[in-house]
């Protein structure tokens, strides 16, 4: 694996990639590409149109009075916390550009910009247990220690347990901030956590895939190891639903979390490894920047 140094000068030049292309938008240059995320609840007013719905006080606008949206003012200091799947599941994928290794390079790209925005950060790393923890703080120093701990972690467990690394993120930040959980969302039962985060938070989930998981090339009957469960099977590749039936049930969860963040009003957005993550990640600024000029 590359040195540190190697690996804070590629991030670099991700991080200076997607802050130029934010900035040279034509409705003029951001203060922050994590605008909108240090804020603090003032007021209700109401709804007028082009008002972001997620603002919306449901509480307030079920006494019949019309529709009444919350009002905020930017806290002073803004907080970014990122929840980092390092379960054996994302070792999936080729040398060099496993769901891990890119999930590990978007958490450091995006470290570093919240760091240069003056945002406190913070963030864990998890199986079914945490494997590392940073308590929320600002400076360059302290994410650069970060991201060498995450780049040279060998985590301790295989297992998943995101509902337990949500719950801590939770409890990690009182006060409402920016979370950021970067995973393959493979485990089953986690829409109630996801839920509550996104109301109490501004979620952002980014979604880590490889073509490996639906298109496995056929290879006749090979043996097929639980990297979690740390089980072998025995699988026929060749058998024409395998592909589909893996195909399918990931499309399916894929779609199922886009819909629910649509309704409980977070961000996701999907990465395949084989691709530049980069022009997703500026994607993404631009729309957030968007919705919250307009609100």
């Amino acid at each position: 694996m590359a040195n540190i140094s190697q690996i804070l000068k590629k991030l670099r030049k991700y991080e200076i990639r997607i802050r130029k292309a934010v900035n040279s938008t034509h409705q003029g240059n951001f203060k922050s590409i994590f605008k909108g995320t240090g804020l603090e609840f003032d007021d209700v007013r109401q709804y007028h149109y082009g008002d972001d719905v997620r603002t919306i006080n449901w509480n307030v606008s079920a006494k019949g009075h019309g529709v009444f949206i919350n009002t905020f003012k930017e806290e002073k200091e803004q907080s970014v916390f990122f929840v980092l799947d390092a379960s054996a599941s994302l070792n999936l994928g080729t040398e060099g550009s496993k769901k891990f290794d890119v999930a590990r390079e978007i958490c450091g790209v995006l470290m570093l910009s919240a760091a240069r925005d003056q945002s406190k950060v913070g963030m864990t790393a998890f199986s079914d247990q945490r494997e590392y923890f940073l308590k929320s703080s600002k400076g360059s120093s302290i994410v650069y220690q970060a991201i060498g701990k995450i780049f040279s972690l060998k985590p301790s467990s295989a297992k998943t347990d995101l509902n337990q690394a949500i719950r801590f993120a939770m409890s990690m930040n009182r006060r409402r901030s920016l979370v950021i959980v970067i995973s393959d969302f493979i485990q089953e039962g986690i829409d109630r956590n996801l839920i509550n985060l996104a109301s109490q938070h501004d979620l952002v989930c980014i979604h880590i895939q490889d073509d490996l998981e639906t298109n496995l090339p056929k290879l006749g009957i090979i043996p097929v190891y639980d990297l979690e469960g740390k089980k072998k099977s025995w699988i026929n590749t060749s058998f024409g639903e395998f592909s589909g039936v893996s195909s399918r049930k990931i499309a399916k969860n894929k779609e199922h979390l886009e819909e629910l963040g649509r309704k409980h009003q977070f961000e996701f957005v999907s990465i395949n490894t084989r691709e530049d993550f980069v022009p997703i990640l500026i994607q993404l600024f631009k729309t957030r920047n968007k919705i919250m000029k307009r609100g």
